[in-house]
């Protein structure tokens, strides 16, 4: 077999459906045998290599399968570094193939040769170059182990274009018996010591991470939660493993979570943080987070376990495994006096009233409108965390977002991964200006492929997230964050024959939604708001997550 052929065999093998990608020379081995298959993955092609990767990582998350992306060497190659770097971050499973110049040629600086490997070293599970075809099929099959096993993360496959071309004959049988890694846990007095400190404590706090969601334990979460009585607060990544409206959530938890959610985590005296990492925008300042409360981490990665926050207990191990181990041998328990403190903070937030055209009531009207089975994708700035905030999240609802890269331009690659992992399935885009901005090419994929994707870009004519720290901490020296472009995304939209609307008030905006021209097929909504909306709650850098500021002194 042709080292291409070995690639679409491997691919084959591992029941991969579609890929992302974007042609070039070193590649054009592999795009043939594409050609000449009659049983290969589907290849859609992006206009950027950096979104094909956003597109596969939006694959992964929405369909729990390692996404796939095939991109050229030199500029192809680096073009996938932050796209890399984000699923890393964000630990997510895929599988980028870079083709690379001619074995003969590496080491000499040929025409649009990189050394990718080198440069993805820190931000890859692993990575491979293959210098041997004898090799390739082994690489390949490993890559797919490795994305998915443990930990899950991206893995990187650079390849010759000689490979591609080189004859070998895989012994598949031997090929078969790459296995992925194997946990096995024993947790007997983990276990037992974790159900003692929850039989202890007085006010628990759980504070759930996207590894509940990667281990598919959101069941078990709730159940564990609903039997011991336990209040659920989320990180950004875990925000839909649990019903917003469970009388047990309060919701994300951080720099911009609510104030009676970041009360309930510093006052707890224990914390069971389950599948986190403890990012610094969740602990605020991190010496003085959980100093009056004991830890209890639960994580797949051992890494984790002291890296940022001291533990009373870690356990390791698969998150759906422990959560069912420990609702099988807890005891039943019930909290009023601790549940009604929380609720009583709650009903004290302002934050719960507003009136007008806000970016509470534009996305709580959306919300309300579409189906809510839609998956839901966002960019990052502002209108990611008015998202979090707002949303009403449901349990095991697709949610996708850039969490620890902060990616902007992120949304409309991933968007198009998650629609193109469940055909007909709605989308919808929550995206700022800036954000989009990044990605308008991307609107050619979309209507390409007739994607039913609800573009709702939030627009306030400025980099909303950047100039609102100018305004706290900066004196209000908006230093090229207000952009004031008069440019229209509905007309940007019409180019590439993508129906839209421009709304500017909430009668506009609940005109759109009961027309529902946004249903079954790409659709652009424009919401113009001012650039004098703000991100309260807020948690001043440094601070501790209880220094909560909801106005500027």
């Amino acid at each position: 077999m042709k080292g291409a052929d070995i690639v679409l065999e491997v691919l084959k093998r591992e029941n991969v459906e579609l890929m992302f990608g974007y042609p070039g020379a070193t590649v054009i081995p592999l795009y043939d045998a594409l050609y000449r298959a009659d049983d290969a993955p589907r290849h859609i092609r992006t206009v950027h290599e950096q979104h094909a990767v956003h597109a596969a990582d939006g694959y992964a998350r929405a369909s729990g399968k390692p996404g796939v992306c095939l991109v050229t060497s030199g500029p192809g190659a680096s073009n996938t570094i932050t796209g890399l770097a984000n699923a890393y971050m964000d630990s997510i499973p895929m599988v980028v193939i870079t083709g690379q110049v001619p074995t003969s040629l590496l080491g000499q600086d040929a025409f649009q040769e990189l050394d990718i490997t080198g440069i993805t070293f820190s931000i890859t599970k692993h990575s491979y170059l293959v210098r041997d075809v004898e090799e390739l099929a082994e690489v390949m099959t490993e890559a797919f182990k490795i994305a998915s096993s443990g930990r899950p993360g991206p893995v990187l496959v650079d390849i010759p274009k000689d490979i591609f071309l080189a004859d070998a004959r895989p012994d598949w049988t031997a090929i078969d018996q790459i296995k992925g890694e194997i946990f096995d846990s024993e947790l007997g007095d983990e276990i037992k010591e974790a159900i003692a400190m929850i039989k202890d404590a007085e006010r628990p706090i759980i504070l759930a991470g996207g590894g509940v969601r990667m281990s598919g334990a959101e069941a078990e979460l709730v159940a564990f939660a609903e039997k011991t009585q336990i209040p659920i607060a989320n990180t950004l990544m875990g925000l839909g493993t649990i019903d917003r409206n469970n009388p047990l959530s309060i919701g994300m938890i951080g720099m911009h979570g609510y104030k009676h959610g970041n009360l309930a985590v510093t006052q707890s005296d224990l914390i069971l943080a389950i599948g986190t990492r403890f990012s610094n925008r969740v602990v605020g300042k991190r010496s003085s987070f959980g100093k009056n409360s004991k830890i209890i981490h639960i994580d797949l990665d051992p890494t984790e376990f002291g890296k940022v926050v001291e533990h009373s207990l870690a356990i390791q191990g698969d998150v759906k495994e422990i959560l069912t181990k420990l609702t099988d041998e807890v005891q039943s328990t019930q909290r009023p006096i601790w549940l009604q403190r929380i609720c009583d903070w709650e009903n004290g937030d302002a934050f719960n009233q507003e009136t007008g055209f806000t970016p509470k009531n534009i996305l709580q009207t959306i919300n309300q409108a579409i189906d809510p089975a839609t998956t839901l994708v966002t960019d990052v700035g502002q209108h990611q965390m008015w998202t979090a905030q707002y949303w009403d999240f449901k349990e095991s609802e697709d949610f996708i977002t850039s969490g620890g890269l902060g990616t902007m331009g992120f949304g409309a690659g991933a968007a198009i991964g998650a629609s193109m992992a469940k055909p007909g399935h709605p989308t919808i885009l929550i995206t700022g200006d800036g954000s989009f901005r990044m990605a308008t090419p991307e609107l050619l994929t979309i209507a390409r492929y007739q994607l039913p994707i609800f573009i709702v870009v939030v627009n306030n004519r400025a980099l909303g997230m950047v100039r609102q720290w100018q305004y706290l901490f900066g004196d209000e020296r908006y230093a090229e964050t207000d952009t004031d472009e008069t440019m229209s995304f509905e007309k940007l939209a019409a180019v590439y024959d993508i129906p839209g609307a421009t709304v500017t008030s909430m009668e506009e905006l609940e005109a759109v939604m009961a027309a529902r021209k946004w249903e079954g097929g790409p659709f652009l909504m424009e919401v113009r708001i001012d650039k004098t909306h703000q991100v309260y709650p807020m948690v001043s850098p440094g601070k501790t997550i209880d220094h909560v500021i909801t106005e500027k002194k």
